[in-house]
């Protein structure tokens, strides 16, 4: 008779966990950050159909890194979530802390009872009224749930994004600053020609990220007076994008 390998349970969770780490690591970087206007979410994504951005209710936007179908299995369920719950109660009580909450309990059970765990990351972002009443929640691995202010960071190489933003994010910034600030922080990973150690210029900033590289939406604060709908979830497109990073490049 065989013997089985016996595995430590701390042992099993740090090879699941760094499974996952580097599952997410391998995908590229999404931004989601308040401003003035709402919230902004940006995503290098060169698919323009396969999307990292979605729209779960009302006021409350979708973002995520790592595998496809995986998140995408979530953001569903998301949505029948709160689709649910707003026709049994009232629109009022669908919230991102609710949908947090649920996403939380669907990724613990999976990190710790399932062959493998997601390779994803999520952010579930609400818009408030005033900035003061956003709401951003930031989901690992493993059903650890945070509840971030300001902006959130996702995927890639996220430590060098951060950086950038904790230099440039403002909170009163309009929809197009706030895009344009998360653009120069996504385009910051790319490598810029080094300097010369013989009295060469400083090496220039790296170039921009172009529109069909770029998924963006927005979250309006106000969409019933702006556009005349209570849905505040907004999708930018190539072309207002394209001109949107024009004006940056030209700053």
């Amino acid at each position: 008779m065989t013997q089985q390998f016996y595995v430590s349970p701390e042992q099993l969770m740090k090879d699941r966990a760094d499974f996952a780490r580097k599952g997410i690591a391998r995908g590229r970087s999404v931004v989601v950050l308040t401003c003035r206007d709402g919230i902004a979410l940006v995503a290098e994504n060169p698919s323009p159909s396969l999307h990292k951005l979605g729209e779960i209710y009302d006021r409350i936007g979708f973002a995520a890194v790592g595998k496809y179908n995986e998140f995408e299995s979530l953001r569903q369920a998301g949505v029948r979530y709160a689709d649910v719950r707003g026709y049994s109660y009232a629109r009022e009580d669908v919230s991102a802390r609710g949908l947090a909450s649920v996403y939380a309990q669907s990724l613990g059970s999976v990190f710790t009872t399932e062959g493998k765990p997601f390779e994803v990351e999520l952010a579930v972002a609400e818009v408030g009224t005033e900035p003061y009443s956003d709401h951003l929640y930031r989901l690992t691995f493993d059903g650890s749930i945070a509840d971030e202010s300001n902006y959130v960071v996702m995927g890639g190489q996220a430590d060098i994004v951060n950086d950038s933003l904790a230099r440039t994010w403002s909170p009163d910034t309009s929809f197009s600053q706030a895009i344009e600030v998360a653009v120069k922080a996504l385009s910051s990973t790319r490598v810029a020609p080094e300097a010369g150690s013989n009295g060469e210029p400083p090496a220039s900033p790296p170039e921009l990220l172009g529109a069909g590289l770029l998924e963006v939406a927005v979250l309006d604060r106000d969409p019933l007076s702006t556009r005349g709908t209570v849905r505040a979830f907004r999708r930018i497109g190539t072309v207002e994008l394209d001109r949107l990073l024009a004006g940056a490049e030209g700053d």
